[in-house]
This record gives structure tokens, C-alpha cells and sequence, in this order.
């Protein structure tokens, strides 16, 4: 997991949820399913909401990081933490393909969001286009299919009517 970083500025608290925002992923190492995506400025609690919503969704106890000094402020000790550029590779890769996906997270162009909301919405559906519908031109299966939640790429209209508990 490593926090992909748009613009880093240091904020006061009423600044926390207006302006330029981070957008952090956490990735399952083998397959490359993004595991979860927060929006936030970078602050430890950032990074905290991240590794929290990570738990329940993979029992991984290693988390490769860029070494920004929150990941260990906030990782529970049975985590191995290891701190490497190398490590982050693909992760680095996997946002390079979602900046690709949406201009909205663009610096240079005039879509660059800077309604958190907005691209809280718009993290979710490239996240659901990312895992379960765009197809991996080399490997020639999604992130869904690699890691055997489904047996083919799926459509938007698969996602629209999946039923999820409420």
C-alpha cells in the first residue's frame, strides 16, 4: 500500500476537507485488485482510514510502503512493514493507469477536482472499472478474474444490477 500523492501542502484543521486532495490505494500484491481508495489530504488519519478499511478484506500482514513516516505510525505492530520504491512499483503503475482513466486527477488541466465529493464518486467507479471490467492487455484477464471472484471481464451493466448487502 502506498499513498499516491497529487500535491502535498501543509494544511491547518479547517483546510482538512477543501482543496487539493491525495488519492490513497491499498493493492493486493498478486492479483492487483484494488483492495480500497480514500480521498483525503496527508495526514496520518488518512492513512489510518486506509489501513482500516484494508483489514477485512485480505488477511496479508505485509504492506510494502514508500516510506512515508505515517505507515508506521499508524500499521499495527504484527504487520511487517517493509520500506522500498522497488516494492511500490506496481502500485505506482496501477495509479499511473487510474490518472489515465480519469482527467479529473490531472494537475495541468482545468478538470482537476477540487469538490472532495466528486472525486470520492469518481474513485469508486475507476476502482469498479479497474478490478472487474478493464482488461489487462499483456495478461488478458481483469484484477477481479486474477484473484477468482469472477470467470470473464464483466460490463457495466454487470456492475449496475450486482446485488451487494446492504
Amino acid at each position: 500500500m502506498v499513498i499516491c500523492r497529487k500535491k502535498q501542502k501543509h494544511c491547518l484543521p479547517d483546510e482538512l476537507e477543501a482543496g487539493d486532495c491525495l488519492v490513497a490505494l491499498s493493492l493486493a500484491q498478486l492479483s492487483g485488485l484494488i483492495l480500497t481508495g480514500r480521498v483525503g489530504k496527508h495526514t496520518d488519519s488518512l492513512a489510518q482510514e486506509l489501513a482500516t478499511s484494508t483489514e477485512g478484506k485480505t488477511n496479508c500482514k505485509e504492506w510494502d510502503t514508500d516510506g512515508w513516516g505515517g505507515y508506521e505510525r499508524v500499521l499495527p505492530n504484527e504487520v511487517d512493514h517493509y520500506i522500498s520504491k522497488l516494492l511500490t512499483q506496481r502500485l505506482e503503475r496501477t495509479n499511473g493507469i487510474l490518472r489515465q482513466q480519469t482527467g479529473r486527477w490531472h494537475r495541468r488541466q482545468n478538470k482537476f477536482a477540487k469538490v472532495w465529493e466528486q472525486t470520492e464518486i469518481t474513485l469508486r467507479l475507476v476502482i469498479s472499472y479497474f478490478n472487474w471490467i478493464w482488461v489487462h492487455s499483456r495478461l488478458g484477464t481483469t484484477a477481479a478474474w486474477r484473484a477468482d471472484l469472477t470467470s470473464a471481464p464483466w460490463t457495466w451493466q454487470n456492475i449496475t444490477i450486482y446485488s451487494t448487502l446492504s
